[in-house]
């Protein structure tokens, strides 16, 4: 199976006088269309490791490629036109915005990419909506929803501009068991569809078995990286 996203020895490190290292020499390989659970205590360097896949955030050493481009010398402009074609964000934190209805907020990163919304993304928006099951409040303000609604549709809008990537760090991290199970399988459904490849940053070790590969940060380098035949 072909590679998405290759990290090639990557550090990072964190000041100049005093420094500190969080990540050493990572090297990790991430097949399309596969769904990844990475796993970590708090402080492992598991959320830094993921802002550097998302290119938020840059190593101190070491290559990132994404789809066969190589993020190194690519200015600021470019790796955010990379990051908003490839790349689709989910947080712990949903950070829709209150002012809008489920629907726009859906259609933001659209919106953002292409400075206007045409018929073709609204009928795309609304069947993703559909899809998380939130037709009947699309048209309801961000808060005025559930906080699993709300989660919801932050998946909704990170498929929108139909990534190749989904990065989600901690994506249930603020619901309840049963709501996270829904959440959970909503992810695989919208995997099996869309053959998103999916990267879940986790501290829980049953949300990460449901992942394919289970790939574990331990003091910020890969202590386990385990394939699943489910």
């Amino acid at each position: 199976m072909d590679n998405i996203l290759e990290l090639k020895g990557i550090d990072k490190i964190y000041g100049d006088k005093v420094k500190t290292q969080v990540l050493f020499n990572i090297d990790l390989n991430i097949e399309k269309s596969s769904f990844n659970s990475i796993i970590g205590e708090s402080g492992s360097g598991k959320s830094t490791l993921m802002n550097i896949m998302g290119t938020l955030d840059k190593p101190s050493n070491g290559d990132v490629i994404i789809n066969g481009t190589n993020t190194t010398n690519l200015s600021r402009d470019e790796m955010a036109e990379l990051r908003n074609e490839t790349i689709g964000f989910i947080f712990q934190f949903h950070y829709l915005l209150p002012e809008f209805t489920v629907l726009e907020n859906v259609l933001m990163p659209y919106r953002i990419k292409n400075g206007r919304v045409d018929k073709e993304a609204i009928d795309r928006a609304k069947y993703l909506i559909d899809k998380v099951e939130l037709s009947k409040v699309k048209n309801n303000l961000s808060t005025n929803i559930s906080g699993g609604q709300q989660q919801r549709a932050a998946i909704a809008r990170a498929l929108i501009n139909n990534p190749s990537i989904i990065l989600a760090d901690e994506p249930t991290g603020n619901l309840d068991s049963e709501t996270t199970d829904k959440a959970y399988r909503l992810l695989r459904e919208i995997n099996d569809e869309f053959k998103s490849t999916f990267i879940v940053i986790t501290h829980d070790k049953k949300v990460a078995e449901k992942g394919d590969r289970i790939i574990e940060i331990t003091d910020g380098k890969i202590s386990t990286d385990i394939r699943r035949n489910i």
